[in-house]
This record gives structure tokens, sequence and C-alpha cells, in this order.
């Protein structure tokens, strides 16, 4: 039997660590995350990555990882790695990196595995990211996890997207339980759903997959709505996220004239409006977090569109005993 070096059981040990800490978070349904997108400009970049910006702010909510999208193909992969880089290298967070099938061969999901590893990132989801399949590619999540764990073992924790509202082009819940199943039975450790604002869709999703057999711990991906515009344009961006009665009466109620997207809007009471709505939006999303979390959700994934200043806020919320 070989012997294994010193460094090797203790980054071992640590790597085992970082697993149980996630895993433990889940287990008391208290676990908490935040996901950022790569910046788009320099300014962007400075306002997420140095120091007083919008990652230093996070951290110190001791989220239990911190998330970094990734654009299909690997469109957005220098800019991922060094957000994840700036995560790791202030070794207050764990880095998680999205890993998409689409625009991706099996050989170069091994490499950009590999790749990260390198860089201390041990925390992969695992989404299909569109219509996946090409020559030497990966069809779908479950795809993804088993390559995962048959390249690499557990030196990844697995996160893999659930789907409450189902595909975007629909699909019946059936097809949403195989399709858990197989992420399920390929090893995956957790899941983190796609945005649903439609609270009574979640919980019969939840149930329903739960009575299914599927026992992978949730984390509920949750978008702040703080923002008329950014709200109906982040419905749209996946794939028609539905936006029931109470949300479309609060978007009503401080509807920006002509339409929240203009640049200029000829509203006199644009200011008030965008101050109410953003107040409003907080306590929605808060109620939505808490009918998640008795329902049993197992923590909360909050998409900050790369704004700490109202993920933070609504994050101290929920722990308030009231709002």
């Amino acid at each position: 039997m070989g012997e294994t070096h010193p460094d090797e059981d203790a980054e071992n040990g640590r790597r085992e660590e970082r697993r149980m800490s996630v895993m433990e978070s889940l287990s008391r349904h208290s676990a908490l995350s935040f996901e950022v997108f790569p910046p788009r400009t320099e300014a962007g970049r400075r306002e997420l990555l140095e120091p007083g910006g919008v990652l230093e702010r996070l951290y110190r909510e001791e989220p239990d990882f911190l998330c970094c999208s990734y654009g299909a193909g690997g469109a957005d992969a220098g800019k991922n790695l060094e957000v994840l880089d700036t995560v790791v290298s202030a070794g207050r967070n764990q880095a998680m990196t999205q890993l998409t099938c689409a625009g991706n061969t099996a050989e170069g999901l091994r490499e950009q595995l590999r790749n990260y590893l390198a860089h201390g990132v041990r925390q992969v989801m695992a989404i299909r990211g569109g219509e996946a399949r090409m020559s030497g590619g990966l069809s779908d999540e479950a795809e993804l996890v088993k390559l995962i764990r048959r390249e690499f073992g557990n030196e990844f924790l697995v996160a893999a997207d659930g789907a409450p509202e189902g595909e975007p082009l629909g699909s019946s819940f059936e097809s949403e339980i195989t399709r858990l199943k197989a992420i399920q039975d390929g090893g995956a450790d957790f899941l983190i759903t796609r945005l649903c604002w439609d609270t009574d869709i979640f919980h019969g999703w939840l149930d329903g997959i739960r009575a299914a057999g599927v026992t992978l711990p949730v984390m509920a991906g949750v978008a702040p709505v703080v923002d008329q515009a950014a709200t109906i344009r982040t419905a749209l961006a996946t794939g028609g996220c539905a936006i029931p009665e109470d949300l479309c009466r609060l978007l009503s109620d401080y509807w920006i004239y002509p339409n929240p997207f203009v640049k200029d809007p000829f509203d006199a009471e644009v200011e008030r409006k965008r101050v109410q709505f953003r107040a409003e939006g907080i306590a929605y999303t808060v109620r939505q977090i808490r009918l998640y979390r008795q329902w049993g959700v197992d923590g909360i994934h909050l998409l900050t569109q790369n704004r700490a200043e109202d993920v933070l806020t609504i994050a101290r919320a929920t722990r308030e005993p009231s709002f």
C-alpha cells in the first residue's frame, strides 16, 4: 500500500473540512450563499474586486460560499477565474464556479476542472446552459456530475440546478423528477434552484420531488426585487420565469411612466416610486425567503447582481424575528 505525503494528508483534511462545513450548514437548514457575475467593464471590476468593494462587503455576512456565474462555452472563463481567485486569496470564504455543458467538449470540461483545482476552487455548480450536446460534448447536468465524480472523485463539492418551473420550453413534472434522480444518482451533493418568484409553484415542486424520492439538500435561488426594470429583465432572461399576481401588483403600484426601461422617464414621481418600490420589494423578498424556510429548504442562494447593499439588507432581515 502506498504512503501519502504529510502535505497531501493536510490538504485532504482541509478539503474534507470545507465539504463538511457546507454540508453541516445544509443539514441545519441554514446555508447561505451569494452569486456574483464576472464584471463587464473596468469600473464594474473595481467595484466588485477592489478593497472595500462588493466582495469584501459580502464576506462580512460569512456566507458558506460565494459563487461566480459562467457563460455558456466558457465565454466568461477568464473573468470568472479572476473573481474566484480574489475570493480564494482573501481566505475568508469558499469559492464556487458555475460550469456549463453547452458549448463545451468533455475534454474541455476536464481541462477547466483541472485548472479550477489548481486555483483552489473546489466547488462546482453543474448546469446545462442551453442545448448542450455536440461532438465530444455532454447532454445535461447529470452527465457533467458523473464526469466530475469519475475523473476527480471527491475533489469537488458538486451542486446542480433544480427547476421549479421546468425547462424554459416547457416540460412535464415527471421529466423534472427523472432529471433530478439522474443528478442524484450521479453523485451531486445538493441542488440550487433556478429563480422562481411564484411561491405556490415552488412549494408544489419541493413537496413533489421529496415525495418522488429526491433527497438531495435544496438551496432556493432568490433574486431580490429592488428595481422594476431589473425584475422584468431577470424574469425574461431566465427563459420566462413566472411573475405571480402579488409581484405584478407591486410592479403596477409603482409603475414608472412611460416604462421603467426608459433612461429619462417623464414620470414626475419617478424618484419616490423607485425608493418605495425598493423598500416594498425588499419586504417582498424577505417574506419569500421566510416561506421557503418554513417549507423546509436547506439554504438560500441570493443572486446579487453585483450589488451588496440590497442583498445584505435582505440577508440580515431574514434573521430578525419580524420584518
